[in-house]
């Protein structure tokens, strides 16, 4: 189902949050905070915790966030470059127009987060656990998803451009509502997504290679 994206006053707890100043710290813990504008670039920002909080126009570059937490967070227009972020964990986030380029997220867990109208690239996903999430018309090249575990995932109006899903295990994977399916790695572990038939026709050359099958 797609979900209509929302703006900073429809959250539900947007009249709690405090404008934020200063560094962001390792273990900091932040609740209803509002982070608006600014750059935070090589932060050790290990295990930091979000929570009921705001990130508007920010950008992390070159940090490490390895193990930090995202719980009802809402973001616009971010931007992640060249960060460490494995192990996060992400559940009840809202990503819009952001732009993550160069993000190690492997190990990542994620639970109800939606992508709107986001750029993607160079992103490390490898063996995360997605579940109940949407990249709704966002770009993903060169994403890696290998040995990840993907469960009730959708990608409606999203282009795939070098995709890898080497070893990963779907279930209810709809990708049916994608714009362009550029997978170049893992066909054969698309078992548990549901493609259209003009898609499955697109992919018979690769399915043919990856089963051994000769077509003359």
């Amino acid at each position: 189902m797609l979900v209509t994206p929302r703006d900073l006053p429809d959250l539900p707890y947007a009249s709690h949050l405090e404008p934020f100043r200063g560094a962001l710290e390792r273990d900091g813990d932040y609740e209803g905070a509002h982070l608006d504008g600014g750059s935070f670039e090589d932060i050790d920002g290990g295990s930091i915790r979000f929570s009921e909080s705001a990130l508007t126009s920010v950008v992390f570059a070159a940090g490490r966030m390895r193990r930090a937490r995202f719980h009802d967070v809402w973001m616009h227009t971010v931007r992640w470059v060249a960060t460490d972020m494995a192990e996060t964990n992400w559940m009840d986030v809202e990503i819009n127009a952001a732009s993550l380029a160069g993000l190690e997220l492997f190990s990542s867990q994620m639970r109800r987060v939606t992508f709107h109208n986001c750029k993607l690239d160079s992103v490390n996903l490898r063996a995360a656990t997605l579940q109940d999430v949407t990249f709704s018309d966002c770009l993903l090249r060169d994403v890696d998803f290998a040995g990840a575990k993907l469960q009730d995932v959708t990608f409606p109006g999203s282009t795939l451009d070098d995709v890898q899903f080497a070893k990963a295990q779907m279930k209810k994977v709809d990708l049916r509502s994608a714009t362009h399916l550029g997978i170049t790695d893992g066909i054969d572990a698309l078992k548990g997504a549901t493609i259209d038939t003009a898609q499955m026709a697109d992919f018979a050359p690769m399915m043919a290679q990856a089963l051994g099958i000769v077509v003359k």
